[in-house]
C-alpha cells in the first residue's frame, strides 16, 4: 500500500487553499494525501505587532516541531513567511509557479486621501509601513492582525481610508475587492506570492514527490531574494524588500532590493540586470551595496543598540551558523569537548549481536573507526535522534526504532525486549539514565566503551554575556575554568537541567538543533 503523505498547515482559509492546491497536484501525480491542520503562534498572538513578539518564522515554527515530530509529512507556507535558513533535517522539497508578488491597497472609499495629510493607512508589516510613510510622510499608520477575512473586516469596521494586502492572498480566496489599487511602487517581502513545500530531508519518498511540482523560475528568482535578506540579516524585525524577475523579451534578471528604517525617513535601494543563468552573485552584490552604504548601521539605530552583545559557544560555529547572528554580537567558539575513538576489540562483533543500542552521531563514528560494515552483524539497532538515526541509515543499517530521547528509549525497550540483552556502544562519560532504567526492566546491558569524551575548556572573557551549551558534557567542560555568571543557552531540557545548577538564567532552545540555540540568542539580543 503507498504511504499517504500528510500535508501540515495552518488552519486559516488562505493556508488550506494553498494545502489544497498542493493536495490536488501531488493527486494529480496519483500519490494518496491527507490534509493536517495545526495553529501557529502568529495566528494565536494577535494583539501584538509581528515585529514585537521577537520570533523568527512565526507562522512555520510550529509546523517544524510538527514534522521533526513526525505528525505531518510535509508543510506547505507562504514562502515570505519561511526564515532564510531552514531546521537542520527540513529541506525545500518544491516552489511553486509565483502567483501576482505586488502589495494592493485595498480602500474604505477612494484615493482622495492620497493627497492630503492625514490620512490613515493599516498594515502589520513593518516594510509596507516603512515604504508608505517614505512616500506619504504625514500619514498616520495603524496596525492590523489577523487572517485575510479578518482584516478585511477590520477595514470595513474602523476609519481607516484603507489597508495594505498581498495581492497573491485575496487573489487565491477570490477576496480581492474591484476597487484595490496596485502598489507597482512598492517592493515586496523576499518570496512574495510563492508557496514552499517543506519536508524532512531524510523522507525521500516525499521529497521526491514534492520535486516534481517545483517551478524552477520561481525557485531561481525566490532564492535570490532569500538570499539577499539573509545576507542583510533582517526578518520580522527590518523593513526590507526584495524582488527578482525574469524579462522573457530581454532574457534578463532584474532585481530590485530596499532597506529603510522603520519610520520610512532612510531608505537604501539597489537595483541590477544579468542575463539570464549569470545571477550567482545578484544577491551577494545587492547585498553588499546595502551594507556599504550604511544599511547594518541603520538597522541597529533601529533596534537601539547602544552596546555590543557578546556570546560564546562551547562548540565550533560554521560560518553559515555565524551569519545567523546580527553583526552587533560578537562571537567566539572552542570544542569544549573532544572526542577519541577507542580499538574495539575484535570479540564484541565475532558473532550476531540481536540488540544494540547507539545514542550518539561519535558513536557511530567510533563503531566504523574500528569494523567496516561487513564486519557488522547487527540484528536490531536501537538510537536516540533523528541525526543520529539518519547516520546509522547511511552507514550501517536498518534502525528498528528512533526515540527523541533516552527516556523515550528506554520506554520503549521495556515493553517490548523486557528479559533480553542489549550491548550499548557509549562513552566514558555519560548519564546513567539509560543502563539504569533498563536494568530496572530486566534488561541486561553490555556497555562496550567505544569512545572517550575529554573535557577541554578555555577560558572565557569577562565579557562575555551568554554561553551556548549543546549537551551536559559542555556545560561540565565549561565549569571547569569559568564561572557560572553569565547566561545559559541550551540546546534541550537534559542540558539545560545541568546549567541549572550553576547558572542563575538558562533558556532553553525549543528545537535539538544548533539553529534553534541561536534563535534564543536572537531573541534576547532583539528584547534587550
Amino acid at each position: 500500500m503507498q504511504k499517504i503523505i500528510r500535508i501540515g498547515t495552518r488552519d486559516s482559509e488562505l493556508a488550506l487553499w494553498q494545502a489544497t492546491k498542493v493536495q490536488k497536484l501531488l493527486e494529480e501525480l496519483e500519490y494518496n494525501t491527507e490534509i493536517v491542520p495545526i495553529k501557529s503562534t502568529g495566528d494565536i498572538v494577535l494583539d501584538k505587532p509581528l515585529y514585537e513578539l521577537g520570533i523568527t518564522g512565526i507562522f512555520t515554527k510550529n509546523l517544524d516541531i510538527a514534522m521533526l515530530n513526525g505528525d505531518i509529512d510535509i508543510a506547505v507556507h507562504s514562502m515570505k513567511d519561511v526564515p532564510t535558513v531552514l531546521p537542520e533535517g527540513i529541506v525545500q522539497a518544491a516552489v511553486l509557479k509565483r502567483a501576482n508578488y505586488n502589495d494592493i491597497l485595498v480602500l474604505k472609499d477612494n484615493e482622495e486621501f492620497l493627497a492630503q495629510p492625514e490620512g490613515v493607512i493599516a498594515t502589520s508589516s513593518l516594510r509596507r509601513k516603512a515604504q508608505w510613510l517614505n512616500r506619504y510622510p504625514t500619514h498616520n499608520v495603524e496596525d492590523l492582525r489577523g487572517n485575510v477575512n479578518t482584516r478585511l473586516q477590520k477595514v470595513k469596521d474602523n476609519e481607516w481610508n484603507g489597508a495594505i494586502f498581498a495581492a497573491a492572498g485575496l487573489e487565491r480566496i477570490g477576496k480581492r475587492p474591484k476597487g484595490a489599487v496596485n502598489l507597482s511602487w512598492m517592493i515586496p517581502a523576499p518570496a512574495q506570492g510563492a508557496i514552499m513545500v517543506t519536508a524532512l530531508a531524510e523522507d525521500d519518498f516525499s521529497v521526491d514527490a514534492c520535486n516534481q511540482l517545483n517551478d524552477v523560475d520561481t525557485e531561481t528568482c525566490t532564492s535570490i531574494e532569500r538570499e539577499f535578506l539573509n545576507r542583510l540579516e533582517g526578518g520580522c524585525t527590518a523593513p526590507i524588500g526584495a524582488l527578482a524577475y525574469i524579462n522573457e523579451v530581454d532574457k534578463e534578471l532584474v532585481f530590485k532590493g530596499v532597506l529603510l528604517s522603520r519610520d520610512g525617513k532612510k531608505k537604501i535601494e539597489v537595483s541590477k540586470k544579468v542575463p539570464v543563468g549569470r545571477h550567482k552573485y545578484v544577491a551577494k552584490d545587492c547585498a553588499n551595496y546595502i551594507i556599504e552604504r550604511g544599511g547594518k548601521i541603520l538597522m541597529m539605530e533601529d533596534l537601539g543598540v547602544e552596546k555590543e552583545f557578546s556570546i560564546f559557544s562551547t562548540k565550533t560555529l560554521s560560518e553559515a551558523q555565524k551569519k545567523l547572528l546580527p553583526t552587533t554580537v560578537k562571537v567566539e567558539d572552542s570544542d569544549f569537548i573532544k572526542i577519541r575513538f577507542n580499538r574495539i576489540p575484535p570479540k564484541v562483533v565475532k558473532q550476531e549481536i540481536e540488540n544494540v543500542i547507539i545514542t550518539s552521531k561519535n558513536g557511530v563514528e567510533s563503531i566504523l573507526n574500528s569494523f567496516t560494515v561487513d564486519e557488522l552483524q547487527f540484528k536490531n539497532i536501537y538510537c536516540v535522534g533523528r541525526r543520529t538515526k539518519k547516520l546509522i541509515e547511511q552507514k550501517i543499517g536498518k534502525v528498528a526504532f528512533s526515540a527523541r530521547n533516552a527516556d523515550k528509549l528506554s520506554q520503549y525497550l521495556a515493553e517490548n525486549i523486557s528479559g533480553q540483552e542489549v550491548t550499548y556502544f557509549c562513552s566514558d562519560l555519560r548519564l546513567d539514565t539509560l543502563p539504569t532504567k533498563l536494568a530496572q526492566n530486566n534488561i541486561s546491558v553490555n556497555e562496550v566503551e567505544a569512545y572517550k569524551t575529554m573535557y577541554s575548556p578555555s577560558k572565557v572573557d569577562d565579557k562575555v554575556n551568554g554561553v551556548l551549551f549543546y549537551s551536559p558534557s559542555t556545560v561540565e567542560s565549561y565549569m571547569k575554568e569559568n564561572k557560572a555568571d553569565k547566561i545559559a543557552f541550551c540546546i534541550g531540557d537534559t542540558t539545560a537541567k545541568e546549567a541549572a545548577k550553576f547558572f542563575k538564567e538558562v533558556k532553553t532552545a525549543k528545537l535539538p538543533t544548533v539553529e534553534s540555540v541561536i534563535e534564543l540568542v536572537n531573541t534576547h539580543f532583539v528584547k534587550a
